[in-house]
């Protein structure tokens, strides 16, 4: 089972923590394979989850393809929320999930971020072919759906081959943020919500310009837990998990 590239943490009443208290382990938990993008939102969503139902969630973050795998391969998860639904749908194919379970829960917005503020104004995605743009992250499209949209919009845009040169890849979304963070990219392409409140500039990607990112979910056959996971999977589609989500910049099924 590959586990090396997932991020565990635990959300206890003071914040995030990597590892669980006494009084945690006497607390009953969910645990949640969540694709990398919304590593974020489920720190707000952690939080207010345990306050609601006194269930601990302990999550792992990953791309959604590498979190496929490790289901595959029998990680002890209970839920799994997807940066896409393909890869939901090819688990429940397989009768790894509970029947019924899977659903839509997000539609997730790309952004184009600059992280500082250049001498060559970005005004929108047709500026990433000036040469003060060096370096372009994007997640690795056959890793994370994030990335495979990223790509969609520059071809659409006929801008692939005149960028291709500048792109460095990441495992997932986060990652590519990074490079961002680290100053070793001058654009990147990642999560509307994951760049929200940072600074620089903040472009929303045009649905139009690419597939559609729905994220689904669903809850693990093999879960241990699946009423405290039923419990997550409902906070997220019909509890405060909607708005929290809505107010973190996706959009949810029935609504913006």
């Amino acid at each position: 089972m590959q586990t090396g590239l997932a991020i565990l943490l635990t959300f206890g009443t003071t914040g995030c923590k990597t590892t669980s208290s006494p009084a945690t382990h006497a607390a009953q938990e969910v645990t949640v394979a969540a694709a990398a993008n919304l590593t974020d939102v489920f720190h707000t969503i952690g939080k207010r989850f345990e306050a609601t139902t006194g269930t601990h969630p302990v999550f792992s973050f990953a791309s959604t393809a590498q979190l496929t795998q490790q289901i595959e391969n029998s990680a002890p998860f209970d839920v799994f929320t997807a940066a896409d639904a393909t890869h939901v749908d090819e688990l429940d194919r397989k009768h790894l999930l509970v029947a019924g379970s899977r659903a839509i829960y997000a539609r997730g917005v790309l952004a184009l971020w600059i992280p500082q503020r250049r001498k060559t104004e970005v005004e929108g995605i047709q500026d990433l072919i000036k040469p003060e743009i060096r370096f372009i992250a994007i997640a690795k499209p056959e890793l994370a759906p994030y990335g495979q949209a990223s790509v969609e919009t520059l071809q659409r845009l006929r801008l692939w081959d005149r960028v291709q040169l500048k792109v460095v890849y990441a495992e997932n979304i986060n990652g590519a943020k990074q490079y961002g963070v680290s100053r070793n990219a001058d654009a990147v392409f990642t999560a509307y919500s994951l760049v929200l409140h940072e600074p620089g500039q903040v472009i929303r990607v045009g649905g139009n310009l690419h597939q559609p990112i729905d994220q689904a979910l669903g809850v693990l056959a093999s879960s241990t837990h699946q009423e405290a996971a039923r419990k997550f999977t409902d906070f997220l589609l019909h509890g405060e998990g909607r708005q929290i989500l809505r107010d973190s910049g996706y959009e949810t099924p029935g609504g913006p």
